[in-house]
């Protein structure tokens, strides 16, 4: 009987590998790990706030300023507090809702306060009352309405506020119009100064990260597809599980509605930059993501077929998992040529054949088990085959309806050829 000797080095023949001394900063390891991160990207906006914040207060720092506008420069800051969002599009978008509730409430409200102060007296006080519960009536219950608050709930809760201050502090003011007329044009003036830095310096596109985040999930997808095959069907005799990244991957997709419908909204409002011009087809990424979403769901459902206790079989994993890594890799090659088509906004020239590959797979698989096989295993087998079959079927189809989807939105957005 023979031995296996295995001779492990001395302590003193161990190299020792000298460490660099170094020091970690937060900041800097932040721009080292990515040129484009999030967490830049949120510095960046903290600064841009502050550089805002520092030019309205100018109003109150300088004294020829301050003597301009007086203490209606505090509307200024509020503005810049208010409307500043992370993406340019949200500024925007949150500024032109500001001005429409100001510009309205502002006015209705002087012709309130001034028709009040022509009744006057005790009639002063009731015209002024009946005018805050109508408008304010009127103005919360358009918040309720579905469309309304999607889009301008913002300014009517702006209008709302606006109009109380204006036609109540008419009863106190002689002269409300001129009142109104300042503090109007301090609003403009931090408005003016979010929009300046927003757009100019360093801005955050809505649009970049809605476009950029369908091309990585994609890509994700893809990837998943083809590491949890591997990981499954290449551990024989041991426990079958896919990693918990990628069913992290797909749980967060799977979430991902409200951001995109968020980013859809506020890339609408983001003027002319870069490869987006005007009447972008933002909707069209909303459908991708969807098939999107589909796709991931299928792809957890038939991950759930394949750990049961019933695919435990070895005899029954053979039986289906040339068709899964075959279908498996060609999937993810052709998830990695549409993400590559949106990223790169270039037409895919294999488009054509991709569906015709697509739909060759779906007829080879249907022809993989047929009823009558199926029929000669047990119940719970045969049931888990027909399952497991059924839903690479759909994922399938899911794959051929994306490729449609990017197909249309090359065509709307006017994807190059080369």
């Amino acid at each position: 009987m023979s031995s296996t000797v295995i001779t492990i080095p001395d302590e003193g023949e161990v190299p020792i590998k000298k460490k660099k001394f170094q020091v970690s900063l937060p900041l800097i390891s932040i721009f080292k790990e990515k040129k484009n991160n999030q967490e830049v990207k949120k510095l960046i906006h903290s600064i841009k706030v502050g550089i805002a914040l520092v030019l309205v207060s100018l109003l109150y720092l300088l004294n020829p300023l301050y003597k301009q506008v007086g203490d209606n420069a505090m509307w200024a800051i509020m503005t810049v507090v208010v409307i500043f969002e992370f993406y340019a599009g949200a500024t925007l978008r949150k500024g032109f809702n500001r001005g429409i509730g100001t510009v309205l409430g502002g006015g209705l409200g002087c012709l309130a306060a001034a028709f009040a102060q022509q009744v006057g007296g005790i009639g002063n006080a009731i015209v002024v009352g009946f005018s805050v519960f109508i408008f304010g009536a009127a103005a919360t219950y358009s918040r309720l309405v579905p469309r309304i608050k999607r889009s301008y709930d913002y300014a009517a809760m702006i209008f709302i506020l606006t109009f109380n201050l204006v036609v109540v502090s008419g009863l106190r003011a002689e002269n409300v119009l001129a009142l109104a007329r300042e503090r109007l044009s301090t609003i403009v003036m931090g408005f003016a100064v979010c929009i300046f830095i927003s757009l100019l310096v360093f801005p955050t596109w809505a649009s970049d990260e809605l476009h950029d985040s369908i091309a990585s999930r994609i890509e994700d997808l893809a990837r998943s597809i083809e590491g949890c095959s591997a990981e499954y069907f290449n551990s024989v005799g041991e426990k079958r599980n896919c990693s918990s990244a990628n069913s992290n991957s797909y749980k967060s997709l799977l979430h991902s509605k409200a951001k995109d419908e968020s980013l859809v909204n506020f890339a609408k409002w983001e003027p002319w930059h870069r490869k987006f011009g005007f009447s972008y087809p933002w909707e069209k990424y909303l459908k991708i993501g969807d098939v999107l979403r589909d796709l991931a769901a299928t792809i957890l459902s038939l991950q759930g077929c394949l750990q049961s206790p019933i695919m435990s079989s070895e005899t029954l994993l053979q039986s289906i998992k040339e068709p899964y890594t075959v279908i498996g890799s060609s999937l993810a090659w052709t998830l990695r040529e549409l993400g590559e088509s949106i990223k790169k906004m270039k037409k895919c020239q294999s488009e054509n054949l991709m569906v015709q590959k697509l739909k060759s797979m779906t007829l080879e698989l249907s022809q993989v088990k047929t009823l009558s096989t199926i029929g000669q295993m047990e119940n719970a087998d045969g049931l888990a085959i027909a399952s497991s079959i059924f839903l690479l079927m759909k994922m399938i189809d899911k794959v051929e309806d994306l490729a449609k989807e990017i197909e249309e939105l090359g065509e709307l957005a006017g994807f190059h050829t080369k």
